[in-house]
């Protein structure tokens, strides 16, 4: 599939972001202060900033409608449910110029003698389980109609983040079901990142199970996709190491390596 559809107001693309809330989120990085849920929650508003900046081509037009975006948490009362709060709670995908006019709060913060302010849509959690097979069944549920109405779009992009292995099954069966949702430039693309409290190597982008160290992350590789050209060629700009059978797959990371990822992830072919 060509993965070559230009994203524009007519043919929005999607970003359908999953993210462990379970219980051992409130462990810290590795090598941080920061709880693996604060540091996720500081990404996750970060990369929300980044695709409004994205969307805004002329400051007088405000922010163009080029994404559908949904953040689902699951972990929380060992459930699945939309993550942002405020006028956004309890929406599974918003249009993106609504998250740029809706965050929770704003933070403000003084850099080199400047007070800057940032918006914040998402708050840490980590709390129960890890129901992330629950979590594949409901981004189907959401990504089902969203490729039907949208048939000549890119196609919608799932990224799950995650620290642990489900609690409530093999998740595989369900991130392969979610591959086979297509639009007519290609199936839905199925990303993963493991995040970790240890200071141990992570692993970019394998394009062979073969290297990795244990069952878990043989598990996370086959549920991911293969990256596209476009972001292939994107990585390798930033020197990563990557083939052009690598798949969206990340072991072992760090919140830097995460925030490589991420832009990697959501980086589009063409906007108009």
């Amino acid at each position: 599939m060509p993965y070559d559809a230009e994203i524009s107001r007519t043919n929005p693309s999607c970003f359908l972001f999953l993210i462990d809330q379970s219980g051992s989120m409130s462990d810290n990085v590795g090598g941080s202060p920061e709880t693996k849920a604060q540091a996720l929650a500081r990404v996750i508003n970060e990369l929300l900033m980044n695709l409004c900046i994205r969307c805004t081509v002329n400051p007088r037009e405000g922010i163009r409608y080029y994404y559908d975006v949904g953040v689902l948490g699951y972990g929380r009362n060992n459930t699945v449910s939309p993550a942002l709060e405020g006028a956004l709670a309890d929406r599974e995908l918003i249009p993106i110029p609504e998250i740029a006019n809706n965050p929770l709060r704003i933070h403000e913060v003084e850099q080199n003698g400047r007070l800057r302010r940032f918006p914040i849509w998402l708050e840490p959690v980590a709390d129960n389980g890890t129901p992330m097979c629950e979590a594949l069944r409901v981004a189907y549920a959401i990504l089902e109609p969203w490729v039907t109405q949208h048939p000549n779009s890119f196609p919608p992009t799932v990224i799950n983040i995650t620290d642990g292995q489900p609690t409530d099954g093999d998740p595989l069966p369900e991130a392969q079901r979610i591959q086979q949702l297509t639009t007519k430039d290609g199936n839905v693309l199925m990303f993963n990142v493991h995040i970790s409290e240890t200071t141990a190597n992570p692993i970019y982008y394998p394009d062979d199970e073969s290297r990795l160290p244990d069952d878990y992350a043989r598990m996370l590789f086959r549920m991911s996709s293969a990256l596209p050209s476009h972001m292939v060629q994107a990585a390798q700009q930033e020197r990563m190491p990557v083939t052009s059978a690598s798949r969206g797959f990340v072991f072992n990371a760090n919140m830097s390596d995460v925030i490589r990822f991420l832009n990697i992830g959501t980086r589009p072919k063409k906007l108009r």
